[in-house]
């Protein structure tokens, strides 16, 4: 494994526990960086229905997870319930997301996405997906294994659990 920034090579998994501050921090900017380019396609397709990023996060995970509750949302968007309501009543509004009574708990409201919401999460999410395709591509398989065990470790405890429970090839 090559470290670009520095000409090093790192030749097994120990030698990576002594990665000097400067290589730290490029790794740091690399995912600025990255998360920029990542997020850069979505944004132009979200602008032109005037939403933001926390609409295509809410979008993406009640497509992960047809039939969510509000507060499972909430839990796994990591935000304020005033903030996922604003977002939730535009995303209601202009027809992408339906709210139904839960039939357990009628205090439960039970999120889905509608035909709209569907065309709008698939066009997000193959912007992604062609960007995710090329850099994995040029990566390699060892790369792609390392580079999600890097992401998950990064994760808090808790957000790792939610991403682990969600179901793989959605």
């Amino acid at each position: 494994m090559s470290d670009r920034g520095t000409g090093q090579i790192a030749t097994s998994g120990e030698s990576l526990l002594f990665l000097t501050d400067d290589q730290l921090r490029r790794g740091i900017e690399a995912m600025f960086f990255a998360y920029r380019g990542f997020t850069a396609d979505p944004d132009r397709i979200l602008a032109e229905h005037s939403y933001g990023r926390a609409h295509h996060r809410a979008v993406h995970f009640i497509n992960r997870s047809p039939g969510t509750t509000v507060n499972n949302l909430l839990d796994i968007l990591g935000v304020t319930k005033q903030s996922l309501n604003r977002v939730l009543r535009s995303l209601i509004e202009d027809g992408l997301v339906e709210s139904r009574v839960g039939l357990q708990d009628r205090r439960e409201r039970h999120l889905f996405l509608t035909e709209k919401g569907q065309a709008l999460e698939k066009e997000l999410s193959e912007a992604q997906r062609v960007r995710m395709r090329a850099a994995y591509r040029e990566a390699g398989p060892d790369a792609v294994a390392g580079f999600r065990l890097v992401l998950e470790q990064i994760m808090d405890p808790k957000m790792r659990h939610h991403f682990q429970n969600l179901k793989d090839g959605s």
